[in-house]
Order: C-alpha cells, then structure tokens, then sequence
C-alpha cells in the first residue's frame, strides 16, 4: 500500500488529536486520533490502531485497523484488519474482515455503482 505514489499517505492526524464534528478529506489519510461526528474521505481512509472513531464513516477505501462505532459506507472496499472493532452497519461492494477482527453489525455487500451513489440522491426532474 504505500509504495505506490498514488497510495502514499497525504495526511496524518496521530493520536494526541482530537477532532469533533465533520471532516473531509482528499488522498490517503492515516487517522489514529479521536474523531466524533462524520467523515467524509474522497479516496483511501485509514483508521490506525489508536484511532477511536464515533462517526458515520464514507470513503471509496477504507481500511480499520483501530476503533469504530458508527455505521460504514465504501464505493470500493473496507478492509477490517486484526483487531479491529467496529460496531455498527458495514457496506460496499468487498468486504475483508482478518482474523482477529471483530465486526458487531450487519455487512451488506453492495454493487460498486450503487455504494457509490448510495451517500448521494439527486432527484430527476422530468
């Protein structure tokens, strides 16, 4: 993952962060702060293993080594690495859960469009 330049990390909050309400992000990032709210990642998200998320989570990747509760949405895949914990509702078109990792939700298994446009309505008009 990181030897790619396109996978590289772009941003790092560590954990003697702290972060409340609703973060966006862009490139890869690497949180392994405390984040409670909503977070909003345009491409790979990585949530560390001191990171302690509370938040409704979308990204296109997003990889769970730390802590989540909150329900997960991916366009592309979520990745819960051991000793992860998430507890809450996971979705995306792949779903990898390594042993050791511990999931207390329901999955769902999406097509890669529909994850997409899931976090978007756009009515039509006509």
């Amino acid at each position: 993952m990181w030897g790619n330049r396109k996978d590289r990390v772009g941003a790092f909050l560590d954990d003697g962060s702290e972060i409340e309400g609703k973060y966006t992000c862009a490139g890869t990032v690497l949180l392994d702060a405390k984040l409670r709210g909503e977070i909003m990642a345009e491409d790979t998200l990585v949530i560390g293993d001191h990171g302690v998320v509370e938040a409704t989570v979308r990204a296109v990747i997003l990889v769970i080594r730390g802590r989540v509760v909150g329900n997960v949405t991916a366009s592309e895949r979520v990745e819960l690495k051991s000793g992860a914990r998430v507890t809450g509702d996971v979705e995306a078109p792949v779903i990898v859960v390594e042993a050791g990792a511990v999931l207390e939700g329901q999955r769902r298994m999406t097509k890669a469009v529909e994850a997409l446009h899931s976090a978007v309505v756009v009515p039509v008009e006509g």
